[in-house]
């Protein structure tokens, strides 16, 4: 569970059906025919990366290996480029995830740069080695947009786990 800002304020249990319904929306966002811009955000890898670190026992590295399998099918690549990519990505937010919850949230999104760098790197190594072409340098903006799209992911996601804030002589929690 998240660590709150607010040491006053506890989190409500997440709702698994909002975990899901937050992975489809952003599987869905990336199917989305935008063209190829190298530079968009991967909205899915960022959903992916928010609830394995936030609720790492319920999405996992297997979760992550189906949608980038699913990825992988939509856009036509090599079976596995966005697979390993959202694994390794998805392996070492869960490797982090204790450690990253007691920073704020811009040193998170700090935090969580080299991670979204390195799975941009893996899919992109993948492709060159089959014998695709070089993406251009474009590709550098999408880890910086995901990063900086970080905050805005926390406070949206942990929205409806938010309690109210009633104060009560009784119940101090």
């Amino acid at each position: 569970m998240a660590m709150p800002r607010n040491p006053d304020q506890l989190l409500l249990p997440v709702n698994p059906l909002f975990i899901w319904a937050t992975l489809l929306g952003a599987f869905a966002f990336d199917l989305v025919p935008l063209g190829r811009q190298p530079a968009m955000p991967d909205l899915l890898a960022l959903a992916l990366v928010f609830w394995n670190v936030h609720q790492p026992r319920r999405v996992g590295v297997g979760v992550a290996f189906a949608f980038g399998l699913l990825m992988d099918v939509h856009d036509g690549a090599l079976l596995g480029q966005h697979a390993l990519a959202y694994t390794l990505l998805s392996f070492f937010a869960v490797t982090i995830h204790r450690r990253l919850l007691w920073f704020t949230v811009p040193s998170q999104a700090v935090q969580i740069f080299p991670l979204f760098v390195a799975a941009h790197a893996v899919s992109m190594l993948v492709r060159l080695l089959a014998g695709g072409m070089f993406p251009g340098w474009q590709l550098l903006l999408a880890p910086v947009f995901e990063s900086l799209l970080w905050p805005v992911a926390v406070w949206a996601l942990l929205a409806p786990q938010r309690r109210p804030p009633d104060p009560d002589q009784n119940r101090p929690l």
